[in-house]
């Protein structure tokens, strides 16, 4: 399982994980409890991949951000601090001390924080850690593919370029009516 099957619905707490699609909307479960309701189209539905935090360089993916949580946490939970925006600010700035101060909201950095405590709760630290596998598998199959390339012969007719002509296309007008000054008499 990684974060694009993990994914965040507006209006309801928690995290859910896709199950099935449907026919206006898709099938979620929820991860706290394990009970499966439909989102809908018009419900605002987000992956943990696709969501980043601002950042004073830039926009920093939400996996990132998570892993740094993980790693200086040394994978214990985080504190929620619900009640205090001045703790959860300290804490937030210790862990990602690079965030932009006024564009990350006290109820984003909570956010992340009960995302974060609900990933290693329920067993899913595997998403928070290294992924070190995935990257030398995608160049030996780009190795893969320029090696095959090379070792086909290229046929003269495909090296020749396709020639294009030019077509002008005539837009007709629209027909205007001549106002006249006649008087009808």
């Amino acid at each position: 399982m990684n974060l694009k099957e993990i994914m965040a619905i507006a209006g309801k707490p928690g995290l859910y994980k896709m199950i099935a699609q449907a026919k206006n909307g898709i099938v979620v479960e929820s991860i706290i409890d394990q009970k499966r309701i439909q989102a809908f189209t018009h419900d605002k539905i987000s992956t943990l991949e696709e969501i980043s935090i601002y950042t004073e360089s830039g926009d920093k993916p939400l996996r990132e951000v998570l892993r740094k949580f993980y790693e200086k946490l040394d994978g214990k939970t985080a504190p929620e601090n619900k009640g205090d925006n001045n703790k959860i600010k300290q804490f937030f700035a210790d862990m990602l001390p690079e965030y932009d101060k006024e564009r990350v909201y006290v109820s984003h950095m909570q956010k992340i924080i009960s995302w974060y405590n609900l990933l290693l709760n329920h067993d899913l630290p595997e998403l928070l850690k290294e992924e070190k596998a995935e990257e030398p598998v995608a160049d030996k199959v780009e190795a893969d593919k320029s090696e095959a390339i090379e070792d086909k012969p290229v046929k003269d007719s495909i090296k020749k370029k396709a020639t294009t002509t030019d077509k002008t296309e005539t837009v007709k007008k629209p027909a205007v009516r001549k106002k006249t000054n006649e008087d009808p008499k």
